[in-house]
């Protein structure tokens, strides 16, 4: 089945895939996306029935091997210690991600130059910025200008509430003199651009009903489709094909119904996300590449990196009402964000405070934790656990290592019969220097806010939202995969986008720098379109 060839072909609808499009249809090219899975029903999200906590553990689980939907590829992450978390549909994570949005840090883009680690990427913090507020218009952001932890910086919209739970925890910092500052949130404080202000419903999670979470099906994809971007789902890509001079010129992918087709393209873009992107390359071998494509440096699938995280909680003697508001946009903390000889570990973290638990979420913690038992008094210590839990997790920088990496696995295969990834992983000694520092500071933290306990696990298994690292950006073919804006070294017609282009993993969420990075691929793509391939 032959297609009508497009002018650009993005390969996923989600937080990258969908500023992309957005950025360059004002070119009027034909620009075309393919998403695996589909439109996404917000009356169908959990939150809208009474089951909704126990759906995280089956259609809304973090993990596509529990999941199991169609659109789901699996993955083997049987050698790491943290699980690969994603979600495959109009919008991608963005449909389960908590929607806490900070920026990188300026010294996050120069690690070498001010640590001796890692590398510096190729572009630097002033690069993106106007990119950074481009994209908090059109995510609609809330937040308070202000945070001394950032060059200075204005947000469309003021900050969620903190609420009681909030408070609580601001005040324990306070005791301390450590830096807090309300989160940066990619959630609706009011009505914006259509969209209806948060009702703190709690599980945004799973899944946003209300539309005050900004999931791109809901910002930017209404506006690319209206301005003539065509969007084709439940569409799944197997491979990219070449010419005989080594460039891209489309896909083969599977239809909804399974049918093998082939689509044209003069731009091919991949939006995969850290491990669907060098899933898709790895796959894409010939007798140019026969390693992989654009792999002529050997680094695709390499130097992975996640976010270590802990979870550290505490009880309360009060009510916290913590079960009310936005799961992780609360307030946070990067008092241990920059390098500090002294602590044992270069670079560092940012505490995210945590709302509180939903009633089976507390029971099931407190019965794996013994805190709940079984039997007769299972109730008397449930009452004096839910709504008086309060916490934070740790998100530790992760830097680069060849070991860390994505392969394809030898017998794993999707429901198309595609190789499925493997995902090689292990936490380095710097990590877990790390991880132990931010437990420790996090308890500290709880006791000075007035938890009579608490506890903590590190590393936290299910934490693998955060995939970067395994296309990386340079100026040097040799040593990443694509150059400053994105463009593939060894294939001139082949963009990526997605956050396998990191050079380092910063120590916050990376959606927001992931938007930024693409809004400023594409509009140097629209700079160069005379000269694209030279």
């Amino acid at each position: 089945m032959s297609e009508e060839p497009v002018d650009v072909l993005i390969v996923g609808a989600g937080a990258s895939g969908a500023a992309m499009a957005w950025s360059l249809a004002e070119t009027r090219m034909k620009i075309l996306c393919l998403e695996q899975g589909d439109w996404m029903d917000p009356a169908q999200y959990p939150s809208t029935s009474l089951d909704w906590e126990t759906r995280q553990f089956g259609d809304f689980a973090l993990s596509p091997n529990s999941r199991r939907r169609r659109e789901d590829y699996p993955i083997n992450d049987d050698d790491s210690p943290i699980s690969v978390s994603n979600f495959n549909a109009v919008g991608g994570s963005t449909i389960l991600y908590a929607a806490h949005f900070p920026r990188f840090h300026p010294a996050d883009f120069k690690l070498r130059t001010l640590d001796g680690v890692a590398d510096d990427w190729p572009i630097d913090y002033a690069r993106l910025e106007p990119y950074y507020a481009q994209n908090d218009r059109m995510m609609g952001v809330s937040g308070l200008a202000g945070d001394p932890a950032y060059p200075p910086k204005q947000l469309p919209l003021p900050p969620l509430p903190l609420g009681k739970l909030g408070h609580t925890l601001a005040r324990g910092f306070n005791k301390l003199g450590w830096h807090w500052w309300p989160s940066d949130s990619a959630i609706a404080s009011q009505p914006y651009e259509g969209r209806a202000a948060c009702i703190n419903l709690g599980p945004c999670i799973l899944g946003c009903a209300q539309g005050a979470k900004a999931s791109t099906d809901v910002t930017y994809w209404p506006v690319a489709v209206r301005n003539g971007v065509e969007l084709r789902t439940r569409c799944r890509v197997r491979e990219i094909t070449i010419d005989e001079n080594g460039m891209a010129d489309g896909v083969i992918y599977y239809d909804a119904e399974g049918m093998e087709c082939r689509q044209k393209a003069e731009i091919v873009v991949l939006a995969c996300n850290g491990v669907g992107t060098p899933r898709l390359l790895l796959n894409s071998r010939s007798k140019l590449f026969p390693d992989g494509l654009a792999n002529r440096s050997s680094l695709v699938g390499r130097n992975l990196m996640f976010h270590p995280y802990a979870m550290v909680t505490g009880i309360f003697d009060e009510p916290l009402d913590g079960y009310k508001g936005p799961t992780g946009c609360c307030i946070m903390s990067q008092e241990f964000y920059e390098t500090d000889p002294s602590r044992g570990f270069v670079r560092g973290y940012s505490f995210e405070m945590l709302r509180g638990m939903g009633p089976v979420s507390t029971a099931l913690w407190g019965m794996s934790s013994g805190r709940i038992p079984w039997g007769a008094d299972h109730h008397q210590a449930y009452g004096k656990v839910f709504n008086r839990t309060a916490g934070m997790v740790v998100i530790c920088e992760d830097l680069p290592e060849l070991h860390n990496r994505v392969t394809l696995d030898p017998e794993l295969v999707d429901s198309d019969g595609i190789p499925a990834p493997k995902v090689s992983y292990r936490l380095s000694e710097n990590s877990t220097r790390m991880l132990e520092h931010s437990v420790a500071r996090g308890k500290e933290v709880l006791e000075a806010s007035g938890a009579k306990m608490t506890s903590a696990e590190a590393p936290l298994p299910p934490a693998g939202w955060h995939l970067m690292g395994t296309a990386r950006m340079g100026t040097d073919a040799r040593s990443s995969v694509v150059n400053e804006w994105g463009r593939c070294h060894d294939v001139r017609n082949l963009f990526i986008i997605d956050g396998s282009i990191f050079v380092t993993a910063g120590a916050v969420n990376p959606t927001c720098t992931i938007q930024a990075l693409t809004l400023y691929i594409a509009d140097s793509i629209k700079k160069n379109l005379a000269n694209l391939f030279d």
